[in-house]
């Protein structure tokens, strides 16, 4: 299992009047086998930060220590090291899949990146990665077009977890999908991580969504964490006010109904 710690992290991408912070001296901790909830609206930095951690945004200040070591990308190789320990799946998942490609054509390269499988071998991962996310191991000869989008997603953890990673990012995988389909993905992660007890950063805009499957919940605005507290502290007494803001926005049912 792998700790992640992020010091004093800063992002800047090149806007249209200069360049503009996107992550403005972020920390934060996610010890081993336990996961880290971010959150905050749309805008708030959350996914320039995700994209720095695994090395697809440079970062202009502060520190990533994986296990204590520090993780510079600055070469493939340096990439393809930092891959065999963390891995992101993304809002999208047709960013993720070739659609020329079967989901078994897709798990098996994503298995063979690191590891030297024969065929046998190739065949019963692909079987246990799908029945891992919930998947029927019949869709493994499918096209991701011949999918549904939550299949689709599924499929796009599964070819994340096929490398074996110690860290996993979540970057809003379930804001795309409907109400329902978000329910069984938010279930299937939380089991994923606690069978496999990986270390987890999981990034949304919805407050209980996030909470559902974290243990400890990290508020992010403008570039900032404004927040970080256990799950349970943070929503039964938030601190900060764009915390309560965050909670009393989401819905409640009127007295009665459930």
């Amino acid at each position: 299992m792998t700790a992640l710690q992020v010091r004093d992290l800063t992002v800047r991408h090149h806007g249209p009047h200069g360049p503009v912070t996107a992550v403005d001296g972020v920390s934060l901790e996610i010890p081993p086998g336990t996961t880290l909830g971010l959150v905050g609206e749309s805008g708030s930095g959350k996914s320039s930060l995700a994209h720095a951690l695994v090395g697809l945004t440079p970062v202009h200040g502060g520190r990533v220590l994986l296990d204590g070591r520090e993780v510079r990308v600055r070469t493939v190789g340096d990439r393809r090291r930092l891959g065999r320990l963390v891995q992101i799946v993304l809002q999208d998942p047709d960013s993720a899949l070739d659609p020329r490609m079967t989901v078994r054509q897709t798990l098996v390269e994503a298995a063979t990146v690191f590891h030297r499988l024969d065929r046998p071998a190739r065949a019963a991962r692909v079987t246990g990665l799908l029945e891992l996310v919930g998947l029927d191991p019949g869709l493994a000869d499918r096209l991701p077009r011949q999918l549904s989008g939550g299949q689709r997603q599924r499929v796009a953890v599964a070819r994340a977890l096929a490398v074996g990673p110690e860290l996993l990012i979540a970057d809003e995988i379930t804001s795309a999908l409907d109400v329902s389909v978000q329910a069984a993905v938010l279930n299937t992660i939380r089991d994923l991580q606690r069978r496999l007890g990986l270390s987890m950063l999981f990034i949304g805009h919805n407050l209980p969504a996030v909470c559902h499957v974290s243990d400890t919940v990290a508020v992010m605005r403008d570039g900032r964490i404004v927040e970080t507290a256990p799950t349970e502290a943070l929503l039964r007494s938030p601190r900060h006010p764009y915390t309560r803001a965050l909670l009393d926005s989401v819905p409640r049912l009127p007295p009665g109904r459930s």
